[in-house]
């Protein structure tokens, strides 16, 4: 009886927020509200959830509350892609204002256990970090943080609070992906609302508010920081070291309101018992404010804390808690649902609830959480100290670029780094001066480094939200190891004090020689051939290896440039060479003769590549996820100029303005003119596709792709209800990290030097190999688990199935990539896979393919 009461109240409640509110349903009993703060509505000109604010407004809000109000002030800490303000609100008692940079520099003695044991913690501010939407279509966040930011700096009854906080309030995690929804469901409210979930309004179209600028969810992006958005977060953070960080999210229409704890076997275990009894402390304030307000709540049965690249997740590792929230989405202003109609200020004010919990959470706990983040880095320093291993290494000798972005994405960090400036050899590995990098783990972010670089096979469960593994060193396919102190102490290291620059390349040599060469193995090498054919040189790839002289050898897949048909003098020709140089961080070697040893520059084998012109097919029923990858990582990375061609304009297409075609993972039924795309095909065009797309191709018989097919061993007659979902889960490959062969004489390979190869894959799709041997120049190896869960008839499955498959189709090539060899944009190790398939497939010989 008492639980139908509940769902009543609930029901009502939901269908008086429905109705136009007032300031008062989203403030809480008990607070006076000083007159001469603005509030939002009087700066925005509507009720908060009557309309879905816009970044610019709340960023106007904002800058308007720190104008008017002695406790607030506002900081542009970066821009988005689309040059909106990333910016951050410092909320504190005014006295506090002055000693900003003392509390941060005092702060950051709590990672110093040398430090920390003396300090007095009892008269130290407590710091709570709140970070609202950064998925752009879980908008209740965001404009809950309108009324947090009113609350904190009217309300007068926390000044005398604020003198032992500081609150940072990032209102806007994802302004670009924001706008984008706000736009549509403000364009497509009606006056009189109904709820119907069919309705234009709560059916945002592809790739929807989500994501960044780039279509990247960039709650995975805390731990890779490949996007400005995280960058200028990361490196507040890491100034400011926060105690607790709140992430506030949406979830489904159906369900009600989740909190942290998730779900307790699924933390990560280098997260101290300790974070998890401070998270269920604080879980009570949550419980008794969402009680006054009778909503319904749930924890510790969703969600997990494992993968540190989430929100959540990542202060976790930092000596903080972090807190999710998850809130039921009205996906617009009203919406049905199991409960009953399901309203946009209702899903507000459960947000604005849980700030308020949450601060005085923090305000109680403040001595508590203070003193967890200095004992977190004692212990922290106690386990180094024990650990065998004391410091891990990595790098290239052959490639800068990737040495230098791994070594980037530490130091974003806050991880001390050490540049190494002698070459050593280690185990009969090669490492280089300037290109390899030392992390010592005698350090406070011991954790964290450690959760970097591991290499973890073994789990307490085998279910994950998100990736079981993210291995570093394998993301990169960078030589890596773990030293112990003597190596340590042998090796000459300079400290890495200033932000990383990536290493510039030069040209070798003087203007007016016979040709130009560089080898492919930087990765940049790409954008570098990019850059020299957009102004008119004829570019070769050499499928053969050349000497110039003893010192000079240049592998398969090494670059020849000559002028060709362009009319440009040899000292323009030379400063554009530099220029590439330069910029991408290529060695350009001046060839004196045409007469080399191994082949000569006139030889067939020294094949001309043509310009790719890209289209990436985009639009409903295509991962925005896997397209965004591949369209940053042409436009920003190798800057090309690419075709974002719709799916629903692709028969309407000219193909021949193409040569290479990209079908990320995704659903293609709708495509009709499949003549036309052979047609192409057979023309010479180059189809790259991923995923299941694969499965796809074979429909319209364009490619012949087979797939083993999924095996049950299992002949139990009868099992446990209760175990459904955790057996259905177990066989669920969310992200883990395996071993590979690769053919680097294949075009496929080139730029490699070890066929040993880590791919990252996420789902359980397994390529039987070609039965022409030449047409798989990857495959997994007999035992190919390097780094992550999978379960075990899966991984059966595997075994010595392909990675990278070759069709060929008349003159034309079709490229298959069972894994996603650009995974959220850190996966540096396998992106050049990707890239030759984009500028080596037309070269690939016609007899090599399935």
């Amino acid at each position: 009886m008492m639980k139908k009461i509940f769902s009543l109240w609930f029901f009502l409640l939901a269908i008086q927020a429905s109705a136009q509110v007032s300031l008062d349903y989203y403030l809480q009993d008990g607070f006076e509200y000083n007159p001469e703060i603005p509030s939002p509505e009087s700066v925005l000109g509507f009720q908060i959830g009557e309309w879905h604010a816009s970044p610019e407004q709340v960023y106007r809000y904002m800058k308007i509350l720190s104008e008017k109000s002695e406790r607030v002030k506002l900081e542009t800490i970066g821009r988005t892609y689309e040059s909106r303000p990333l910016f951050w609100v410092t909320i504190t008692h005014p006295d506090n204002m002055g000693r900003l940079e003392e509390i941060k520099s005092q702060r950051s003695l709590l990672r110093d256990p040398g430090q920390s044991e003396n300090m007095i913690i009892q008269n130290m501010p407590v710091v709570a970090y709140m970070g609202y939407s950064i998925h752009g279509d879980e908008a209740s966040g965001v404009n809950a943080s309108l009324l947090a930011a009113y609350h904190f700096a009217a309300a007068e009854e926390i000044e005398d609070d604020l003198k032992n906080m500081v609150i940072l309030m990032e209102p806007t995690l994802n302004p670009d992906g924001i706008n984008r929804f706000a736009s549509w469901v403000n364009a497509n409210k009606s006056k009189n609302m109904n709820g119907d979930p069919l309705n234009r309004e709560l059916n945002e179209p592809w790739p929807k508010g989500r994501t960044n600028h780039y279509w990247f969810d960039l709650n995975r992006d805390w731990l890779p920081v490949q996007h400005p958005e995280s960058q200028a977060r990361i490196a507040m953070i890491q100034d400011w070291k926060p105690n607790l960080v709140l992430d506030f999210h949406e979830m489904g229409t159906n369900k009600t309101f989740f909190f942290q704890p998730g779900i307790p076997s699924r933390n990560h275990p280098l997260t101290p018992r300790k974070n998890i009894e401070l998270t269920k402390k604080i879980a009570q304030y949550h419980v008794r404010y969402l009680d006054q307000i009778g909503s319904l709540y749930y924890s510790e049965e969703s969600f997990d804390d494992f993968y540190y690249g989430k929100g959540s997740t990542y202060p976790d590792v930092q000596g903080a808690i972090g807190i999710l929230f998850e809130q039921a989405s009205a996906r617009g202003h009203l919406q049905e649902s199991i409960h009953g109609p399901l309203s946009f200020p209702f899903a507000i004010r459960n947000q604005f609830t849980v700030s308020l919990s949450s601060f005085e959470a923090a305000r109680d706990m403040r001595v508590e959480l203070n003193e967890y983040m200095r004992d977190f880095y004692i212990d922290a320093a106690t386990d180094a100290n024990a650990d065998a291993n004391k410091a891990y290494i990595f790098g290239s000798k052959d490639d800068k670029g990737r040495s230098f972005h791994l070594a980037q994405l530490i130091q974003r960090h806050k991880v001390q780094l050490f540049s190494l400036k002698e070459d050593i050899t280690i185990n009969n590995v090669e490492f280089k001066a300037d290109q390899a990098f030392i992390v010592p783990l005698d350090q406070g972010q011991y954790r964290l480094v450690k959760g970097m670089f591991e290499e973890r096979t073994e789990f307490q469960d085998s279910l994950f939200y998100d990736v079981s593994a993210w291995t570093l060193p394998m993301a990169f396919n960078l030589e890596s190891m773990a030293l112990n102190s003597r190596i340590l102490n042998l090796a000459s290291v300079e400290e890495v004090i200033r932000p990383l620059n990536l290493p510039r390349g030069r040209v070798v040599g003087s203007p007016g020689a016979y040709a130009y060469a560089f080898e492919w193995k930087e990765y940049y090498s790409p954008k570098a051939v990019y850059q020299l054919m957009e102004k008119g040189y004829q570019v070769q790839v050499s499928h053969f290896p050349f000497e110039t002289d003893p010192e000079t050898r240049f592998m398969r897949g090494s670059i020849l440039v000559r002028k060709g048909q362009k009319a440009a003098s040899d000292q323009e020709f030379f400063l554009d060479l530099q220029e590439a140089a330069r910029e991408t961080g290529v060695v350009i070697y001046s060839l004196k003769t045409g007469n080399t040893s191994g082949i000569d520059l006139g030889s067939p084998k020294m094949e001309v590549i043509k310009k790719p012109k890209v289209a990436l097919l985009v639009g409903e029923g295509i991962s925005a996820t896997q397209a965004g990858e591949i369209w940053h990582l042409l436009d920003q990375r190798m800057e090309m100029p690419i075709t974002l061609l719709p799916i629903d304009r692709f028969d309407k297409a000219d193909l021949n303005r193409y040569n290479v075609i990209i079908l990320p993972k995704g659903n293609y039924r709708e495509l009709d003119d499949m003549k036309g795309l052979k047609s192409w095909i057979n023309s010479g065009g180059t189809l790259i596709a991923t995923g299941k797309s694969l499965e796809w191709l074979n429909q319209p018989r364009i490619a012949d792709f087979k797939f083993m097919k999924e095996v049950e061993t299992d002949s139990s007659l009868q099992k446990s209800y209760a175990s459904f979902d955790q057996e259905k889960g177990a066989r669920v490959t969310g992200g883990a990290i395996f071993k590979a062969k690769l053919d680097n004489t294949h075009p496929i390979g080139y730029g490699y030097s070890e066929p040993e190869i880590f791919s990252f894959r996420n789902n359980n799709l397994f390529l039987k190999p070609s039965e022409n041997p030449f047409a798989n120049p990857m495959v997994y190896d007999q035992n190919p688990l390097a780094s992550g869960y999978i379960h075990d008839q899966n991984l059966e499955q595997m075994k010595n199935t392909a990675v990278v498959q070759v069709h060929t189709l008349g003159k034309g090539k079709v490229i298959g990539f069972i894994d996603n060899p650009n995974f959220r944009a850190f996966w540096f190790g396998t992106n050049k896979l990707f890239l030759n398939a984009v500028f080596f497939g037309q070269t690939i010989k016609p007899g090599t393919g399935s």
